[in-house]
């Protein structure tokens, strides 16, 4: 049985009507452009034995651009997953900070070499690494949701202790596929945001197959966000390849959990073309045609399109930026292959003490 894929209409959405100025969806284009063409560069070099591994998120960037928008920058809190490329290039990662973990080189920001790919952690920008084992960044993020809620419960005391506590109530936002809504993990995470009205945002990728089985397999409601009745908390459906439509939803889901209304699971739906890893051959599981027809929900052209008809792209705007943005990823690429690998002795710190903690991950 093959996923229905429709295709779907144009962007109909006005980006002043949800607030957002001109600059910023232009903003917002950059960065679609620039994950789409680093995950490009990425998918290209692990396929000349560059880079042994790579992850792609081919089409699921309007999903992280959009909910990128949608938070406050190294303000609110992110547990993503391992298709969150997007999300963390619109949330101020460098290429070259992702260059450097797809090489397991020295500088690498996320884990000081040790982790695969896609393992994004950012401690200014409050991005926190998630594990390979898929669904377990669901209960983390809702126990750091918790914490938020204990911190502004105890402002008094801690502030007495010399703690500094944020006024405002800072929003978790997690994601994950929609094979990890299978997981017990999903189940304890959401049950625990419904309780206690956690600050929590669920963001779940529909890209319709976990590894090689088909979303239909996996459950048997129509929609992942109908199960969020179950818990006490609302839920919602977007379309995954309008990055103005997530937005628009995410940004709602935030402003509810900042005002103590509690946690939002998002579906947003959109279509994996791309083969799960670079270990994987989808074609032992979907037809050519099928993945074809999974292109109409790109988010890429959708976009370009709308800012077209809008007037505010013009094709010799489009040439400069598809110039600009190569060459970053150029330059990403050229410094992570010219850096040296981490020293053996490396792989000591920080798994053992030492009085010395400068010249490790970035400290």
């Amino acid at each position: 049985m093959a996923v229905e894929v429709k295709e779907f209409l144009p962007i109909t959405q006005r980006h002043e009507d949800l607030g957002l100025s001109d600059e910023t969806v232009l903003r917002m284009y950059y960065h679609l452009l620039l994950s789409r063409r680093l995950d490009e560069r990425c998918w290209v070099l692990q396929r000349q034995g560059r880079v042994p591994f790579h992850i792609s998120g081919i089409a699921h960037e309007g999903i992280g651009v959009g909910a990128a928008y949608a938070l406050r920058k190294g303000f609110d809190i992110v547990h993503p997953y391992y298709r969150d490329l997007a999300l963390s290039i619109a949330l101020g990662m460098k290429p070259v900070e992702f260059m450097l973990a797809l090489y397991g080189k020295k500088g690498d920001p996320h884990s000081a070499a040790r982790q695969m790919p896609s393992h994004f952690s950012l401690r200014h920008l409050n991005i926190i690494s998630g594990s390979s084992p898929v669904a377990t960044q669901l209960p983390q993020a809702a126990g750091i949701a918790f914490a938020e809620i204990l911190k502004q419960k105890l402002r008094p005391q801690l502030e007495a202790a010399g703690f500094r506590v944020s006024r405002e109530m800072r929003v978790v936002l997690t994601s994950t596929g929609e094979g990890s809504t299978s997981e017990g993990d999903f189940h304890e995470a959401l049950n625990w945001a419904g309780i206690y009205r956690l600050p929590l945002v669920v963001l779940v990728h529909n890209n319709q197959y976990a590894i090689s089985v088909p979303v239909w397999k996996q459950m048997a409601v129509k929609r992942v966000a109908d199960r969020a009745a179950a818990y006490g908390i609302h839920g919602a459906v977007c379309d995954g390849g309008n990055v103005l439509e997530v937005y628009q939803v995410v940004k709602e889901a935030v402003d509810r959990a900042r005002a103590g209304e509690g946690a939002t699971l998002i579906e947003a739906v959109t279509y994996r073309w791309t083969p799960h890893s670079s270990d994987d051959d989808d074609r032992t599981y979907r037809t050519r045609e099928e993945v074809e027809r999974g292109k109409l929900r790109d988010p890429l052209p959708r976009l370009r399109d709308y800012l077209y008809r809008r007037g505010l792209l013009t094709q010799r705007e489009e040439d400069e930026l598809e110039e600009r943005v190569r060459a970053e990823v150029d330059e990403a690429q050229r410094q992570a292959e010219e850096a040296p690998y981490p020293a053996p002795e490396e792989a000591l710190a920080p798994v053992f003490a030492t009085e010395d903690r400068s010249g490790w991950w970035g400290e």
